[in-house]
C-alpha cells in the first residue's frame, strides 16, 4: 500500500480525533508495559465513537504487533518459550475461528461481544486468581483452545492469557514478556484471516500504524517503572475503566 493510499486512510478523522487517539495509544502502551495489559482493553473507548466499531479488532491487531514488539524486545530475556509454544499450538487453530466469526458480525453486534468481553474479563481475571487456579502444561493447552476463539474475534482477551501464564506458573515481568510473544503470532493469524476476508481497509491499516508507532516507545519507559511503580493503584483504576467501558458500548449498541 502506497503512502498516499494509506494518508487516505484519515480523510475521515479530524486533527483533533487523529491527537486523541495517538494519545491514548501513548497512555495505553505504558499501562500494557507494567501491567501487561491496556491496549486491547482501552483503546476500543476511544476508537469506536471516532472509526466505529466494526474496524476496531483489526486495527489494534496491526498496532498490538507493533507494541508488543517493543514489549518482547524490552523483556527478551524473560521469555518462558516452552508455555509460548503450548498457547500457540492449542490457541492458533481456534484464533482462526474467531476472527472469522468476528468478519460476519454487524455493528451493533460487533459492539456487544467487545463489551461483553471487557465488563466480563475483569471479574473473570480475579475470580481465577482469588481461587488460586492452577494449570499444568495440559490444562494449560485445553485453556488455550477456548482462549483462541475469544482473542481471535474480541478486544481485550489478553487480559485473561495474564490470567493463564500466571495460573501456569509464569511470575512478573516474564508473564508481560511471553504474552507479548504469543500476542505477535496470534495478530499474524487474524490478519491472515481478516485479509482475505477484506476488511483490512486503508483506514484499519493507518490508525493502526498510527498507535503502534507512538506507542513503541512506552514498553521501554515501562520497563524502567516495573519496579518502582505500585502496580495494584493503577491496576484498581483500569479495571474500573474496562468495565464501565464495556457497559457503555453494550449500552450504545442496544439503543442503536
Amino acid at each position: 500500500m502506497t503512502s498516499a493510499a494509506l494518508l487516505s486512510g484519515f480523510a475521515d478523522i479530524s486533527i483533533p480525533q487523529l491527537l486523541l487517539i495517538a494519545g491514548m495509544g501513548v497512555l495505553t502502551s505504558l499501562i500494557g508495559g507494567v501491567a501487561g495489559y491496556g491496549t486491547g482493553a482501552l483503546m476500543p473507548l476511544v476508537l469506536v465513537p471516532i472509526v466505529g466499531p466494526e474496524p476496531v479488532v483489526p486495527i489494534i491487531a496491526i498496532s498490538a504487533m507493533i507494541t508488543n514488539t517493543s514489549r518482547a524486545t524490552a523483556f527478551r530475556k524473560l521469555i518462558d518459550r516452552r508455555r509460548a509454544l503450548i498457547v500457540l499450538g492449542a490457541a492458533a487453530p481456534t484464533c482462526v475461528l474467531g476472527a472469522y466469526g468476528y468478519t460476519r458480525l454487524t455493528g451493533a453486534g460487533v459492539m456487544i461481544l467487545i463489551g461483553t468481553m471487557l465488563a466480563l474479563s475483569v471479574p473473570l481475571r480475579r475470580a481465577l486468581r482469588s481461587r488460586g487456579f492452577q494449570l499444568d502444561d495440559k490444562r494449560l493447552g485445553v485453556a488455550s483452545v477456548a482462549w483462541g476463539v475469544l482473542v481471535g474475534g474480541t478486544s481485550g482477551a489478553g487480559i485473561i492469557l495474564l490470567s493463564m501464564l500466571m495460573a501456569a506458573g509464569v511470575d512478573g515481568a516474564a508473564v508481560i514478556a511471553t504474552d507479548a510473544v504469543i500476542s505477535i503470532a496470534l495478530g499474524l493469524v487474524k490478519l491472515t484471516v481478516f485479509g482475505f476476508a477484506g476488511v483490512l481497509t486503508a483506514q484499519v491499516i493507518a490508525v493502526a500504524l498510527l498507535i503502534g508507532l507512538v506507542a513503541f516507545p512506552g514498553a521501554f519507559l515501562a520497563r524502567a517503572l516495573v519496579e518502582r511503580l505500585p502496580i495494584h493503584i493503577h491496576t484498581a483504576i483500569l479495571d474500573a475503566v474496562v468495565v464501565m467501558g464495556g457497559v457503555v458500548m453494550i449500552i450504545g449498541a442496544l439503543r442503536r
